[in-house]
């Protein structure tokens, strides 16, 4: 019969049902091949405890028909021992088959996941704000786990089947060609009869998992920390208790209805395996009546009779199971074959002795449209994935309105025809209103794009010429949303010179005025953040933030409203370091504080993804345009202590 694991197996498996190519074949078993004498040993193995398997019904055989007839008692000694030693050394092999399957399994699994993850960090950002963290997950743990399960399990699987299948029906046909035939009449009606009530189970399983699927993903939206706050703030709470509690019920229906059909499945298949048994015994029993062969022969064949009905099962469900994995495997490739569209150049040269000078000619982005199928949807059963709304429960079809998201875009190109240089140690102040593209245009700055069109360089390198981790080094940036790992402050600091003392990390955030602060901390520089920093203030994540840029000691700064969230007191200690740490150094700032725009040597005023003027202060002013409206209405009401 069939077991539970291949029962689990055909109760998650999804209607996809990839094509079995050679090439995807050949691509699959490249994962295998460095396994290949581990794999071997396991076909030994199989082997060796196919053929005890064997013995077992062979030995009660002659038991019955002669051993304990004759009064053999010296051989009777001899198949008693056989049959202690046999389940001995079966478990033996087994053992060490298990071992090297466990190996073999989480070798691929290690192989695979650190392929993903590499060619994951080669991606752009582009790529990470277009596809589901969830999703990514799921390729490195669902994915991978079911994609090494057809190298370490079902591969395998099928091998063993085939031979235990094979040796069963030689050495049954040894025994009885008669019993032997009587014994495959059954099977089709057998595989027949459990495949269709698989179907069945599987279905129901499936809403079982979509249900719980909906229930999960209600549970992560509404206990972390910022869906928790809203159902507290909003007084939500009864309504997400009996919220969950309809998801809840339906989970709990579900699951009575595979527990009720999984069972008539059992008995139904149990019936039909015992169809065939009393056949086999009914027959049998006969021909012994008549003389034509012996008790033992029919007791053998009852023994056999399980292991080839399982064995002919497991083959029946090879199919499914094997295309099942495929799909695994299928997801996993599609992320390796990703293209990596902020590529480095195979002679690409390493910045060094670094001015600073940098320049945008005629530079324009745009956001490709479709960048949200970089990765295909997965309907992975019982993957908080496929649910597209979480409280509402309504698919995705219903909210989308194609017409209305083409016609609300503001224009077709976030930065058009941008051209300026600032030079070696100037400070340039991005200024604009919400949208203008202020902050795509520092994310072209260290390569988090590529324009469009034009060219950035920096000390007349273009960008694209130069390797990756080089910009990254000579690059230090503070963006508007702070980040922060889930450790400590140590660690979080550490993240852009793991080398540094005790001593540096405090000459850092003293700099950015947090050092007091984490002083005073009963773990000091040990405490843990939080998640994303939560349990920090916003001013306090954002010097902690300047303090990690500092301590990277950049040659090109860039940041992004650095000092939006301070208080005044921290904020003038903060700008008087900030002037200590610009000096010299070029230093690109999305400024909204006057102080930090009267400072600058250059203001560049970004509008509708375009330069619309640029001069210094009074210049401005006198050119009576934008940034002279945005002066009199945000600038100088906004900031008194200018």
């Amino acid at each position: 019969m069939i077991g539970h694991s291949g029962l689990h197996r055909m109760m998650n498996a999804t209607e996809e049902k990839p094509k079995v190519t050679r090439s995807l074949l050949k691509r699959v078993f490249t994962y295998a091949w460095p396994y290949r004498f581990s794999l071997l040993a396991m076909l030994l193995l199989i082997l060796a405890t196919t053929a005890l398997s064997l013995l077992n019904p062979l030995i009660i055989r002659n038991l019955i028909d002669q051993t304990i007839p004759n009064k053999d008692f010296h051989r009777l000694i001899w198949l008693s021992l056989s049959l202690l030693l046999i389940p001995v050394f079966n478990g033996a092999f087994n053992v060490l088959q298990r071992r090297i399957s466990a190996n073999v399994g989480e070798g691929v699994t290690y192989d695979l996941r650190m392929a993903l993850y590499s060619n994951l960090q080669r991606m752009s950002l582009r790529f990470f704000t277009n596809t589901r963290i969830g999703e990514l997950m799921s390729r490195l743990n669902n994915d991978v786990v079911g994609a090494q399960t057809a190298i370490s399990s079902t591969i395998v699987g099928i091998v063993t089947s085939l031979i235990q299948a094979a040796a069963v029906l030689v050495v049954m046909f040894t025994l009885e060609w008669r019993l032997t035939i009587i014994s495959l009449i059954i099977m089709p009606l057998f595989i027949l009869t459990s495949r269709r009530l698989m179907n069945t189970l599987r279905d129901i399983a499936r809403k079982q998992m979509e249900a719980n699927a909906q229930m999960n993903a209600m549970m992560n939206e509404t206990l972390n920390i910022g869906g928790a706050l809203l159902v507290k703030l909003f007084g939500q709470r009864e309504t997400e208790i009996n919220r969950f509690g309809e998801r809840a019920t339906e989970v709990r229906h579900q699951g009575v209805q595979r527990a009720l059909t999984g069972s008539v499945f059992f008995a139904i298949v149990g019936l039909i395996s015992a169809v065939g048994t009393s056949l086999v015994y009914g027959l049998g029993g006969y021909f012994v009546i008549i003389g034509t062969f012996t008790v033992g022969t029919i007791v053998a064949f009852g023994s056999y009779l399980g292991s080839l009905y399982g064995s002919m099962q497991s083959l029946a469900n090879a199919p499914l199971d094997f295309s099942t994995s495929l799909v695994s495997f299928e997801r996993v490739f599609e992320v390796l074959d990703l293209p990596v569209d902020i590529a480095e150049k195979p002679d690409a040269l390493a910045l060094q002795n670094v001015r600073g000078e940098i320049t945008f000619d005629r530079v324009s982005f745009k956001y490709e449209k479709g960048d949200e199928h970089f990765l295909s949807d997965v309907h992975r059963y019982g993957s908080m994935d496929n649910v597209t709304t979480v409280l509402s429960g309504k698919s995705e079809e219903t909210h989308v309105d194609e017409e209305a998201e083409v016609h609300t875009q503001a224009r077709n190109y976030a930065l058009e025809d941008i051209s300026f240089t600032v030079k070696p140690g100037q400070l340039a102040a991005l200024v604009g209103p919400s949208g203008a593209g202020k902050t795509t245009l520092t994310y072209l700055i260290p390569r988090l794009y590529d324009p469009t069109s034009g060219r950035i360089s920096i000390d007349g390198h273009n960008l694209r010429d130069v390797t990756l981790d080089s910009i990254c080094g000579q690059i230090g940036m503070v963006t508007q949303e702070t980040n922060l790992f889930h450790d400590t402050i140590r660690t979080n600091l550490l993240y852009a010179k793991p080398s540094a003392t005790q001593a540096e990390l405090e000459s850092a955030c003293r700099a950015a005025n947090i050092h007091d602060f984490i002083s005073e901390l009963n773990d000091g520089y040990d405490t843990v953040v939080g998640e994303r920093g939560y349990r920090l203030s916003g001013g306090e994540k954002q010097r902690i933030a300047l303090a990690r840029v500092i301590l990277k000691d950049p040659r090109i700064l860039v940041l992004d409203e650095a000092t939006s969230s301070l208080d005044s007191e921290s904020e003038a200690l903060i700008q008087e370091a900030l002037k200590r740490v610009m000096a010299g150094r070029t230093s690109i700032v999305i400024a909204h504080r006057l102080s930090t725009i009267l400072a600058a040597d250059i203001i560049l005023v970004v509008d509708r993804g375009q330069i619309v003027e640029r001069g210094t202060h009074q210049e401005l002013l006198t050119l009576n345009g934008v940034y002279a409206h945005l002066y009199r209405t945000q600038y100088r009401k906004g900031d008194a202590s200018a």
